[in-house]
């Protein structure tokens, strides 16, 4: 680990203060904010703070193992670079870099559809261990050959997201003109002046484009253009008819991503799933949802120990990894944090971060006395068992 870094920035919220002051307004509303009040993103927030885990001191954990398997893969950590839609204009080189750390770092990176980098482009940075996150348009064809095109660049893992059925009202970006191009009015241009890191980075990289969805609209087509396109055929609920032809032309591993309740878990892995990522889209979606740390324990309780269950949501240390995992989590993502660590620090964020995640979750691990991350549901501490009910008989229902 590099020690200036670490001194500099020895936490992520440490990165979260850098990021805003590097980014331009427009650019941190959209990746910081939510919608509405916000309530859903404070409550990811607050979710994790409401784990509480206890000490175990008589153990032999002296060396923690934080590695975790999945899909026949041995990774370093139980985390992955969640997807990040516009992450490129965010902090523009962002992308392939996260890719190249994920890659160094042995842990999965998922490009999303709305990245501004190409899943051909980022397949062989981020290695085997790339992922495609996939949003199903309601053009038939178009989705045909979004799928095929995932084969085709030798993705083994498809992360269908289904909560995006409509657009949605974020308030911050409305304000701000937020969209692919920006509007570059007299306030966007201020704030691109005040920031020149950020301008910077755009020159280098170019503009920004919707670069997985380039290929359907007319060429020549103005940004602008571009993003009423995208607008109007991103759109639609996945139904049972829809998923079912995804997974019988997805040749490898699907995971949903978006489930929140407990009956439509069991629906989707019975349509031929083999993972769900328990999300709430960041607080991005619906202001009145729950987190996904609200309900594992009962969605892990419906469909017992074997399913694998991803999660999302607030997780902004080694310490909320532990707490994901010990509700029930198989595995965790984590999303802004990353873009902090990019626009803090730069191409080595990545790096950054994910070294200080796998640090603090060795140290949460060996004050918990957890020799490996299976060890750590036993350690949650769950209050108010009633009489006559042990923790073990609740199993995964008190979360």
């Amino acid at each position: 680990m590099d020690l200036a870094l670490e001194r500099r920035f020895p936490c992520v919220a440490d990165m979260e203060k850098a990021a805003q002051r590097r980014m331009p307004r427009f650019a941190w509303d959209y990746l910081a904010g939510g919608l509405g009040r916000e309530a859903s993103v404070r409550r990811n927030l607050a979710a994790m703070e409401e784990v509480l885990l206890l000490p175990g001191y008589l153990a032999d954990a002296d060396e923690p193992d934080t590695g975790a398997s999945l899909f026949g893969h041995r990774f370093d950590a139980p985390f992955a670079v969640a997807p990040l839609g516009l992450a490129g204009l965010l902090w523009p080189g962002s992308e392939l870099a996260l890719a190249q750390a994920a890659r160094q770092h042995n842990v999965p990176y998922i490009l999303s559809t709305f990245a501004n980098t190409s899943l051909e482009t980022i397949r062989p940075a981020g290695g085997d261990h790339s992922w495609f996150q996939f949003y199903p348009p309601n053009d038939p064809a178009m989705e045909d050959d979004m799928v095929d095109r995932a084969r085709r660049g030798g993705y083994e893992v498809l992360v269908v997201t289904v909560d995006i059925p409509a657009s949605t009202r974020r308030e911050r970006n409305i304000r701000n003109g937020l969209t692919i191009p920006p509007v570059y009015d007299l306030s966007t241009i201020m704030q691109v002046a005040m920031h020149p890191s950020w301008a910077m980075g755009i020159l280098q990289n170019g503009a920004p484009d919707f670069a997985n969805l380039s290929p359907y609209y007319l060429k020549g087509s103005s940004l602008a253009a571009a993003a009423e396109f995208v607008g109007r055929v991103m759109t639609g609920h996945v139904t049972r008819e829809r998923f079912k032809k995804i997974r019988d032309a997805w040749p490898g591993k699907i995971l949903v991503k978006g489930v929140l309740r407990a009956d439509e878990a069991e629906e989707y892995m019975s349509l031929g799933g083999d993972g769900l990522i328990l999300s709430n889209h960041g607080g991005r979606q619906l202001d009145a949802a729950p987190s996904a740390a609200e309900v594992i324990g009962e969605i892990r309780a419906r469909l017992g120990p074997k399913a694998l269950l991803l999660a999302d949501g607030g997780v902004r240390s080694g310490l909320d990894i532990a707490r994901m995992l010990a509700l029930g989590a198989d595995f965790v993502l984590i999303g802004r944090p990353f873009l902090f660590a990019s626009a803090a620090i730069g191409r080595r964020g990545g790096d950054h971060v994910m070294n200080v995640l796998k640090a603090e979750l060795r140290a949460t691990m060996a004050q918990l006395g957890c020799r490996t991350v299976a060890d750590l549901p036993a350690c949650h501490s769950r209050p108010n068992v009633g009489a006559g009910e042990s923790e073990l008989d609740l199993g995964w229902r008190i979360a």
